[in-house]
């Protein structure tokens, strides 16, 4: 009897030590990112498309007098002196440059455009919106390596009113609507980095208000 009884001690002994190591083996490895529910695609490589409300310098090589900076018109358009209603938004610089050339071909021999983008925006489909209980909600370009963090910052934060642990972003993958929850007090407030995650071109991060 007594032996049976110092079998079954040894057993329990053996059984708390393999849970301890599961347990301390758990603990010892790093928190998986939320982002990880909704990796990028294989070879997703993002390039700035040009959106309403960008400003596009126009160079045309050899040709000052019809080099100039034009803005992206709300249609998506632009407006050269040679060159009326140009389709700009959703492309990027140089497939703009290129459809330029074509257009001033009938006036130009040879033409040899340079398009530079300044101001920003995007498209209204790359854009990263913020709804709710930011400082400042507001459509932000998206720019490559964006992360909930950097778009925190930008909206100047979130409001006293805001429940960030409840906020979540709405991407379309696939052409369906996907809801991701944001730990968004345990990020700012505490510090935790593992709440932070990649945000995609189209994203909008929405932040109730809490409560109480």
């Amino acid at each position: 009897m007594k032996k049976e009884i110092m079998g079954a001690g040894r057993c329990l002994h053996w059984l708390w030590l393999v849970v301890a190591v599961l347990l301390a083996g758990c603990a010892g490895r790093p928190a998986i990112p939320v982002a990880d529910a909704a990796p990028e695609p294989a070879g997703y490589k993002h390039e700035y498309r040009i959106g309403p409300g960008d400003n596009v310098i126009i160079s045309v090589w050899r040709h000052p007098e019809v080099s100039l900076t034009v803005p992206v018109r709300p249609d998506g358009k632009i407006t050269t002196p040679l060159v009326e209603d140009l389709p700009a938004s959703g492309k990027t610089g140089t497939e703009l440059a290129r459809d330029i050339e074509k257009a001033l071909a009938k006036f130009i021999q040879d033409p040899v455009v340079t398009v530079t983008v300044t101001g920003f925006v995007g498209p209204y489909g790359e854009q990263i919106r913020v709804i709710g209980q930011a400082t400042k909600p507001q459509a932000l370009a998206y720019r490559e390596g964006m992360s909930v963090m950097d778009v925190v910052i930008a909206v100047g934060g979130l409001t006293e009113f805001a429940a960030g642990n409840r906020a979540s972003i709405v991407r379309n993958v696939g052409g369906r609507q996907q809801k991701v929850g944001v730990r968004l007090n345990d990020l700012i407030r505490d510090g935790d980095i593992s709440a932070n995650m990649p945000v995609r071109p189209g994203d909008i991060l929405v932040i109730p208000e809490s409560f109480f």
